[in-house]
């Protein structure tokens, strides 16, 4: 059963090696994380309090404290939240459509952030909202939430390191190659407008902002390389239903991606028009997840239905198609 506690035996061969180069080049934790544990106290050999460095050996037992006493200026507010999964380290969310993730200027309360801290305090669990991955307000969907910081950590590491190989990087950092060993996938299902001439595909263009101020992106030559794998799942008059899953993830990659090969997401008023007659956003649910638990490296995979908006737009696609 998982605890408050990550707990190492440290591996054979090792001799007088400092803690904190152990467990960055040999467990894979990040720089600041080791750094915050051993400055409050949090990191113990054979149950003593130690430095960040101390020296271990072989079958010393590394223990890390993971409670923290820890705030955030994030008014709780109850809400109906679609619960997908819920552990120690990590809980996931289906988002509806029309709720902003994190409080902003113009968004300071109603949004996902605000339901999760009082779905925390209700639990008595004295998390924080720290969001390992994001979606647009209209985008509904599966979103994760980190419970405490190592697995923040661990799971935005192995979020960056498919990242990194997508641009044929090779990095010598050691965790880095640990973490790259790990799935880490995230899929879409989007109406387009038109029919895909390819039932299945690789869309590789590069996306960047046109301006700094502006919110939308675009396909231009200086921008991030940005990977798009799809396959068609059913076909209407006219439009297509098409399962997505991204192998980088840039803002609006999939909204820009489709619209620039001229098959632009019903709703998506941004890069294409508004759809009042069929749906009123633009039809694109985050619908599975393929993830490691971040402690044990299980592979957990979660999925979640359409949602109510989207399966009346295919409805009335089929109605009209006569299927």
């Amino acid at each position: 059963m998982l605890s408050d506690k990550l707990t190492y035996i440290v591996r054979a061969n090792i001799k007088d090696e400092k803690i904190r180069d152990y467990l960055r080049y040999s467990e894979s934790l990040s720089g600041r994380f080791i750094k915050s544990s051993g400055l409050t106290g949090k990191l113990l050999v054979n149950n003593k309090v130690v430095k960040l460095n101390h020296r271990i050996n072989s079958d010393d037992i590394i223990e890390i404290d993971m409670k923290r006493n820890e705030h955030q200026n994030i008014e709780p507010e109850k809400m109906d939240l679609d619960i997908a999964y819920d552990d120690i380290d990590l809980l996931i969310v289906n988002k509806r459509p029309g709720i902003v993730v994190h409080p902003t200027r113009g968004y300071p309360n109603g949004t996902l952030a605000n339901g999760v801290l009082y779905y925390f305090k209700e639990r008595g669990e004295k998390c924080i909202v720290r969001l390992v991955s994001r979606l647009d307000m209209d985008t509904s969907g599966l979103i994760i939430i980190a419970k405490n910081q190592f697995s923040h950590m661990a799971l935005a590491r192995d979020m960056q390191s498919k990242d990194m190989q997508s641009k044929d990087m090779q990095s010598k950092d050691i965790s880095n190659k640990d973490a790259a060993s790990k799935i880490f996938e995230k899929s879409y299902m989007a109406v387009v407008h038109g029919n895909m001439q390819n039932k299945s595909g690789t869309i590789d263009l590069p996306i960047g902002k046109p301006d700094e101020g502006c919110i939308n992106r675009q396909v231009c030559d200086d921008g991030q390389r940005s990977i798009t794998h799809y396959e068609v799942i059913d076909s209407y008059k006219n439009a297509d239903l098409v399962k997505v899953t991204l192998e980088t993830g840039r803002t609006h990659q999939i909204r820009v991606h489709f619209s620039h090969i001229g098959h632009p997401l019903y709703g998506d008023s941004l890069y294409g028009s508004s759809d009042p007659d069929y749906i009123n956003r633009q039809a694109l649910h985050a619908y599975k997840l393929i993830i490691p638990q971040p402690r044990t490296g299980e592979q957990l995979t979660i999925e979640s239905k359409l949602p109510d908006d989207i399966n009346e737009l295919i409805n009335k696609l089929k109605a009209e198609s006569g299927i």
